[in-house]
């Protein structure tokens, strides 16, 4: 059983900042691309940021130079520091990692968690 569960969200000012939280737990034995989604009300999930095991990252045009991804292998987590933050980027943020898990590799998503960005 693999669990994804993030954290960090909630209600911020345009131009503030967020740290978003994921772990994953279970009988896991390897963890690949890790990243972040999000959806707006009325809209489809979209990638947001992307963190593959070497460190490689990728980033939607949206949030480049404002949304840091990043992640602790040691402790099965992925981050989302999200700076500057504007009211379009207002939406439920989904986690989403690849794992193997008892040789069984598959996708794996969180609940989500939101942010409002609104003055």
């Amino acid at each position: 059983q693999v669990q994804l569960v993030e954290s960090g969200g909630g209600s911020v000012q345009p131009g503030g900042s967020l740290r978003l939280s994921c772990a994953a737990s279970g009988t896991i034995e390897s963890i690949y691309a890790m990243s972040w989604y999000r959806q707006a009300p009325g809209k489809e999930r979209e990638l947001v940021a992307y963190i593959h095991t070497s460190g490689t990252t990728n980033y939607a045009d949206s949030v480049k130079g404002r949304f840091t991804i990043s992640r602790d292998n040691a402790k099965n987590t992925v981050s989302l520091q999200v700076n500057s933050l504007k009211p379009e980027d207002t939406a439920v943020y989904y986690c989403r990692a690849e794992i193997t898990a008892r040789g069984v590799y598959s996708t794996y998503w969180g609940q989500g968690t939101l942010v409002t960005v609104s003055s």
